[in-house]
């Protein structure tokens, strides 16, 4: 849980102390990314702690990451500085096209054949789940590289059968929940928030994490179907309608605590950049 030194409305904002390399994710995807990749370790440990990672696990999950090829290290006299690898931020600008940027409807399905055995872990990644032996089935946005034999689909009859296919196909009542749980908990820090005024900026930029790392957690899993393949009431607008009014209600305070206390190679990082702007531009025009 956040540590009690903020106040009682950020212990609420996850269920539980999040797992250290998942959570720097989060961070550098946020905050790091739009404003030249690199951070200072000593920043990323103090905003580990706020959410009861140890330091031990924090230098642990970077290790880890620099072993996958996501950060790369670099010391400056006694502080060492990470950025993203060329790969991780390839990587961070596809899911933050995801988190901050308007995705047209689908309006179709990609189905992908002889696909080589080894790039299973890919189509799964990108949303797609096999129907049948050597068959796959999922959505796609424009760019996306897709392995196999790729072709776009679009159901010309049998709507609810086509809805009956992506039920039993994708974990639809999973993703319902994780959404549902988000909205809840979610509106319930908005409605505090509108009773109460306006965060410290330490306390605005927790939040944001905390949020930010919900959301992804279930929209980078969402295969963000056609509507005509979704259940009623599906969830995912009201989320996303939520996600945005928060993130853009707290960034101005978090912008301040950015600025004035987390550190680059080259000096303190940017409270806004083009890219930080363009992401709230794109979360402005939903």
């Amino acid at each position: 849980m956040i540590q009690t030194a903020f106040p009682a409305i950020l212990a609420s904002a996850l269920d539980e102390t999040p797992k250290a390399a998942a959570f720097i994710v989060t961070i550098y995807g946020d905050i790091v990314d739009p404003r030249g990749g690199v951070l200072w370790m000593g920043n990323l440990i103090e905003i580990c702690s706020w959410f009861g990672i140890s330091e031990s696990l924090t230098r642990t999950a970077v290790s880890r990451l620099v072993s996958a090829g996501q950060l790369a290290g670099e010391r400056v006299g006694r502080r060492s500085f990470y950025r993203l690898t060329d790969r991780a931020r390839a990587e961070y600008l596809q899911a933050a096209g995801i988190l901050f940027h308007r995705r047209e409807p689908q309006s179709g399905f990609f189905i992908a054949l002889n696909v080589p055995a080894d790039q299973d872990r890919t189509l799964r990644g990108q949303g797609f789940v096999p129907v049948s032996t050597g068959v796959w089935i999922g959505t796609a946005q424009p760019g996306e590289e897709l392995p196999g034999v790729v072709f776009a689909a679009k159901a010309l009859s049998g709507t609810p059968a086509v809805a009956a296919l992506a039920s039993g196909a994708w974990p639809l009542d999973d993703y319902r929940v994780k959404y549902q749980s988000f909205i809840e908990r979610y509106s319930r820090i908005e409605s505090t928030l509108l009773e109460d005024g306006g965060l410290r900026p330490a306390d605005a930029l927790a939040l944001r994490l905390a949020m930010v790392h919900a959301y992804r957690a279930v929209v980078l899993k969402d295969p963000h179907l056609p509507p005509n393949a979704l259940p009623p009431d599906w969830p995912a607008p009201l989320a996303r309608a939520l996600f945005n009014r928060l993130y853009l209600r707290m960034t101005a305070a978090a912008e301040v605590y950015i600025t004035g206390n987390l550190l680059a190679v080259d000096g303190p990082l940017s409270a806004e950049t083009a890219a930080s702007k363009k992401r709230l531009q794109g979360l402005r025009s939903f």
